[in-house]
C-alpha cells in the first residue's frame, strides 16, 4: 500500500475522531453541562474514536 493511502487513512481516522469528539461536547453542552464537562465528554470521545479506528485500521492489515 503506497505512503499517499496510508496518509489519507491515518487523516480520516483523525478527522473523524475530530468531528465526533465536537459532536458530543455541543450535546453534552446542549444538555446543560457545564463548559470544563463539555471539554471533558468530547475529549473522551476523542480518545475513544481514534483508539477504535486506529485499532480497526491496524487490525484489518492496513498499516
Amino acid at each position: 500500500m503506497s505512503l499517499i493511502t496510508k496518509a489519507l487513512l491515518l487523516t480520516t481516522a483523525v478527522l473523524s475522531a475530530l468531528l465526533t469528539g465536537v459532536l458530543a461536547a455541543l450535546l453534552a453542552k446542549a444538555d446543560g453541562a457545564t463548559v470544563w464537562a463539555a471539554i471533558r465528554d468530547g475529549g473522551i470521545a476523542f480518545g475513544a474514536t481514534l483508539t477504535l479506528l486506529m485499532l480497526t485500521i491496524t487490525t484489518c492489515a492496513v498499516l
